[in-house]
């Protein structure tokens, strides 16, 4: 598991409204997120930071998720099964790694958030974009 070594990371921890549902993330105390204006993104208000599987884990909750799927099926929107909230999923664009919710991030260990706008309503010709974000960068 990765322990973040440079003074870049810290973990972050996420959880559903109930909090039954707890994921912790490795990422910059400054945030760059991205806002995504595809139809299940714009509706559930999603604020996407996408990482690589060694920067995610899973602290509590495995047993309260429940998935939905649709379109293609390759992404996987868990959910909280008590409370319904969204804490974190593996993105179609990412499939490799996962997209945890922002506005699910304890901000105690956040200094800021930037929000980069995606066009996910156009989803073949933008998806590319994305696909870097969930690549380990060389050491």
């Amino acid at each position: 598991m990765l322990e973040p070594t440079s003074h870049d990371l810290c973990w972050h921890r996420a959880a559903c409204h109930c909090g039954a549902v707890v994921v912790e993330v490795a990422a910059p105390a400054e945030i760059e997120a991205v806002e995504c204006n595809c139809s299940i993104c714009r509706q559930t208000g999603f604020l996407h930071l996408i990482v690589p599987v060694a920067r995610f884990r899973m602290v509590s909750g495995r047993e309260a998720l429940s998935t939905y799927r649709f379109n293609t099926g390759i992404a996987q929107h868990y959910f909280c099964a008590h409370c319904g909230g969204r804490p974190f999923y593996v993105p179609r664009s990412n499939p490799d790694g996962f997209s945890v919710n922002v506005r699910c991030i304890d901000r105690t260990t956040v200094r800021g958030v930037t929000i980069k706008c995606f066009d996910g309503d156009d989803w073949e010709r933008n998806a590319g974009a994305l696909s870097h974000l969930s690549r380990e960068e060389p050491a």
